[in-house]
């Protein structure tokens, strides 16, 4: 089943290609991309059983074996991360492709939306399926590029100045990434994460220290970790609501899902595990004022999502698997619930005309159905019980109590309030977008049921989520554990004592 290791990279790039190429029938371009990332879901259902029941997948591309080659991997997390992928990117499609029938030629999405679309859904899989941080890095690089031009569709001039502060940051974040890369190769001969794994423990700490530090601030400036987070609400809410929904939802989690990778794979001993644990607090309260002060819901979510990414580094920084899984956890319930809030953020734009907190009101009457869907979904986020961002916060929580420490109980203590401030500040959304009264009459306008459906079915995945969150937490701890001994990777990558299985004149000529 090793085969299927490629498919969520090659069949969105492919598909890319025939799309371009029928860029004058945007029905058919629809089509191809619906098919497409169908596929791909399917395959990374299959890929989470092969790697739950079987163990790590690797495909050695071109035949040459690793690390000489290009190794492509899935594990327990990347599979994991491919599917909440592939569900978020497959609804957020749809979402978009019913906006296109419902605005007509003016409002549908331009020739070149569904190409870059599935390039970036292409740099989503090669990020996170890579065997080497070269490839991470080519990964990241089609993320940026694809991305740019999503957020620039439509080519207002603020989307352009959005889109230039997007790609100066990217660009400073691919810039320390690449040289990290330079620095390591120099110092181990190789980027193979599973070599790296047996070989960076023999490095000067100092340089390791440096290393590390590189890597994580380029990893944070993706993930939107403080202080390298103030980009990310003055970017995303000036994109089309479907983009900024990937955005959101999807983009900054390939950011701690290469932290993830990385801290438990390279940098093993704990030595930045405190000031980890300070950004992720550092991130939770900037995140949640940032907020609590905001009157458009765009800006709101945008600043919840920075701090919420403040409790997934929280469990990486304890270091230990019950918090690493309530961290894999959390990523993949909050990847659906924010997708979910912006779409609906989108819809509330398109029948109340705005985003603005103080110029909405009255959707309570002529849209309850949305509503009922940004209620369960806030509620979702702020961590109500039982849902799933109760469970994942309980897991995080419970995980720093483990841990004992000080800064820990801190970490606790700051959890629960933020989870307390962003309870506060949806409600405040929720009441002032629905409930009170309208300063002005709202535009005539509908919510298209084919824009609302997508939208209620990523909602509902959140609650979903919640069902079945005993299976899922023992995934979780199962894929934490994995990380945490490393071997099932490393053994899995490095084959036959470390050499792979393929012919090079690395394997020919010994350790040299």
């Amino acid at each position: 089943m090793t085969w299927l290791v490629a498919l969520p990279v090659v069949i969105p790039l492919v598909a890319a290609g025939l799309a371009l190429a029928l860029a004058k029938h945007s029905r058919v371009q629809g089509v191809i991309s619906v098919v497409a990332l169908t596929a791909v879901l399917i395959v990374a259902v299959a890929l989470i059983f092969v790697t739950h029941t079987v163990g790590p997948q690797v495909v050695n591309v071109g035949g040459w074996a690793a690390p000489v080659g290009i190794a492509v991997v899935t594990d327990r997390l990347s599979a994991l991360m491919l599917v909440v992928s592939a569900v978020v990117l497959l609804g957020v499609l749809l979402y978009s492709l019913a906006q296109g029938l419902a605005d007509g030629p003016k409002g549908a999405p331009v020739a070149i939306y569904h190409p870059t679309y599935l390039v970036l859904a292409a740099g989503v899989a090669m990020a996170f399926t890579s065997g080497d941080l070269f490839n991470l890095y080519v990964g990241f690089e089609i993320l940026l590029a694809a991305s740019f031009v999503l957020l620039t569709l439509g080519g207002t001039g603020e989307r352009i100045r959005a889109g230039a502060i997007y790609v100066v940051v990217s660009l400073l974040s691919s810039l320390l990434f690449l040289i990290s890369i330079a620095l390591l190769y120099g110092a181990t001969g190789t980027l193979n994460l599973a070599q790296l794994a047996d070989r960076i423990d023999a490095l000067d700490p100092g340089l390791q220290t440096v290393l590390q530090i590189m890597l994580l601030m380029g990893f944070a400036i993706k993930a939107a970790i403080f202080p390298l987070s103030a980009w990310l609400p003055d970017s995303y809410p000036t994109a089309p609501a479907p983009v900024t929904a990937v955005f959101a939802g999807l983009l900054t989690k390939v950011g701690v899902y290469a932290i993830i990778r990385t801290q438990t794979l390279l940098f093993t001993d704990g030595t930045l595990d405190t000031v980890l644990m300070l950004a992720a607090l550092l991130t939770m309260l900037v995140g949640i004022a940032g907020a609590v002060a905001q009157e458009d819901i765009k800006r709101l979510l945008s600043f919840t999502l920075v701090s919420h990414i403040g409790f997934m580094i929280f469990g990486i920084s304890l270091a230990s698997d019950v918090g690493l899984s309530a961290a894999i956890f959390y990523v993949a319930h909050h990847i659906t619930v924010q997708t979910a809030l912006f779409l609906v953020s989108g819809l509330i734009e398109r029948r109340g005309g705005t985003t603005s907190l103080v110029r909405l009101g009255s959707l309570a009457k002529v849209a309850p159905a949305l509503g009922v869907v940004f209620f369960v979904s806030a509620m979702n986020l702020a961590g109500i019980p039982p849902m799933s961002g109760f469970l994942g916060k309980a897991g995080l929580l419970q995980a720093g109590l483990a841990d004992g420490t000080p800064l820990a109980l801190v970490g606790v203590a700051v959890g629960l309030a933020t989870s307390l401030l962003t309870l506060y500040a949806v409600v405040k959304a929720w009441n002032k977008a629905f409930w009170q009264e309208a300063p002005e009459p709202l535009p005539e306008a509908s919510v298209p049921r084919g824009m609302f459906g997508p939208t209620a079915v990523l909602a509902a995945v959140g609650v979903v989520i919640a069902l079945v969150a005993g299976p899922l937490y023992s995934y979780t701890d199962a894929a934490a554990r994995d990380l945490r001994l490393q071997d099932p990777y490393i053994s899995s990558v490095l084959v036959d004592d470390g050499r792979g299985e393929g012919q090079s004149a690395d394997a020919q000529g010994g350790d040299s």
